[in-house]
């Protein structure tokens, strides 16, 4: 578990129901023992089946040029093409810096449908609204970018994924608010 915040979301603090200074990220990680698939069917068969989210309500972002991820998705895991989404490289593509480790993105959202209109698909922070929420980021650690730009496969390739508790906690206890759990509610009350 990570505490703390994003340096990259703080200009969103106070706009969305999604995001605030402080938060705890649950995560797990690979080393090298296994990669896309595995991830991917952990990741879903944790939130369809032991949180028993409704698949119906799980939008799924991939990279553009992550053809593997998608073939995961929609061919294995079965999510409908309709609620499938490719994204470029700000949304779903993970990198540290101008160079080194890096690699393409999955993430997981909930549909808040019927509680804020605004967002008719799963998109860019500053485009999609509040109606989809980013609960889970799958990051495939698996190339090693030069200063030039050049991507070589990295030797072992890994898993780095973080869910927002805040934000499931939300979707578990039915509010579209991370300020409505009863955590934050004990707090502020």
């Amino acid at each position: 578990m990570r505490a703390g915040g994003k340096h990259n979301d703080l200009e969103n603090v106070g706009y969305t129901a999604r995001h605030h200074t402080f938060f705890e990220m649950l995560g797990n990680f690979s080393f090298g023992d296994y990669f896309k698939r595995e991830a991917i069917g952990f990741a879903w068969a944790f939130l369809t089946e032991r949180l028993q989210l409704d698949p119906a309500r799980l939008w799924v972002t991939v990279y553009r040029e992550d053809d593997e991820a998608a073939d995961i998705w929609l061919k294995e895991i079965g999510v409908p093409a309709e609620r499938f989404a490719r994204m470029g490289e700000k949304s779903n593509f993970w990198a540290m810096g101008d160079t080194g480790p890096c690699g393409p993105c999955s993430e997981i959202f909930y549909d808040h449908r019927g509680r804020d209109p605004r967002g008719d698909r799963p998109g860019p922070c500053d485009e999609d609204g509040d109606r989809f929420v980013e609960i889970w980021n799958l990051v495939f650690m698996q190339f090693d970018r030069a200063a030039d730009g050049t991507l070589s496969p990295l030797p072992k390739p890994s898993v780095d994924t973080g869910m927002g508790l805040e934000r499931i906690a939300a979707v578990l206890q039915g509010v579209h608010s991370n300020y409505d759990i009863d955590l934050f509610r004990n707090l502020i009350a």
